[in-house]
């Protein structure tokens, strides 16, 4: 892996405030659409992914791209993830942000739920980010302007049935950053959490979308997360973030009483398990 500077169109920041971002998970759904967003702010880009190719056309439909660079890397392979880390470490100028928005999902029940997929789905969603904010701290530390944002989801606040591993990976990642924002309050590194409800990106199944029509579930656009993303970033402090109603108002009765979502969740597994089903006939990957 190595970075790999991409060419473009100029544009001018306009905001006075220029960051070097390293943005994991660039080149999905999500991860696109921060980047739009950031580079329109005049900020420079750190784009990681695992497809070269991909972050390259992400790179060059960037504003500014001249700017950005390309950082292809496997987040799972721990000498990637150095080399990641060494090409960060000999920027000109540092990391100011790092978001962790690299992540999987897989909708299907316990059962259905083999090793690999269940060591893939903590590695990718909870221990890369733990990883990857200890090893850049101290570039960020370096920063007057750093900050961390940790992209979780509504399930690590509300088990869901059929994504239990999935939401026990967003629930770690939740926890992390509440002690981390936590542990370094007395500095200048700002501790970001931002909770999306389902998103509609080209990563969903077709079980997926057909469960979340069955079951009336809303979802946002990737737009719409990464404008709530950029808030986060753009604001005085740190800060949580859940989006979504009444996805919050369900956060806070799970938190108060759980009971009542047991039993309103209880009742809708024969759709839910319909669907997992579907899911795991039509083999659905990682």
């Amino acid at each position: 892996m190595s970075a790999n500077i991409a060419g473009g169109d100029s544009t001018e920041n306009t905001t006075g405030k220029d960051l070097t971002i390293l943005l994991t998970g660039a080149s999905g759904g999500i991860g696109q659409a921060l980047a739009h967003n950031l580079a329109a702010r005049g900020h420079r880009l750190l784009l990681q992914g695992r497809n070269q190719v991909a972050l390259k056309q992400l790179c060059d439909a960037l504003p500014g791209a001249h700017r950005h660079l390309v950082m292809p890397a496997d987040l799972l392979d721990p000498q990637q993830r150095a080399e990641l880390l060494r090409s960060c470490r000999s920027l000109s100028g540092g990391v100011d942000v790092l978001i962790n928005n690299a992540g999987v999902a897989r909708f299907a029940l316990l059962a259905d739920t083999d090793d690999s997929a269940m060591r893939s789905i903590l590695e990718t969603n909870l221990l890369v980010p733990m990883a990857l904010t200890r090893d850049l701290l101290p570039l960020l530390q370096q920063s007057t302007k750093g900050a961390v944002i940790n992209i979780g989801s509504a399930f690590g606040h509300i088990g869901h049935p059929g994504f239990s591993i999935y939401g026990a990976s967003k629930s770690g990642l939740h926890g992390f950053t509440e002690a981390l924002r936590r542990e370094l309050g007395d500095s200048q590194v700002k501790v970001h959490y931002l909770a999306p409800r389902a998103v509609d990106t080209s990563l969903n199944t077709d079980a997926v979308v057909g469960l979340n029509r069955a079951l009336g579930n809303r979802s946002d656009s990737p737009q719409r997360v990464a404008q709530q993303c950029l808030a986060l970033l753009e604001g005085g402090r740190s800060a949580r973030r859940f989006m979504g109603w009444p996805e919050r108002l369900f956060i806070k009765v799970n938190a108060l009483l759980p009971s009542l979502v047991d039993g309103a969740l209880v009742k809708k597994m024969p759709v839910i398990r319909r669907f997992a089903e579907q899911n795991h006939l039509q083999g659905e990957t990682l």
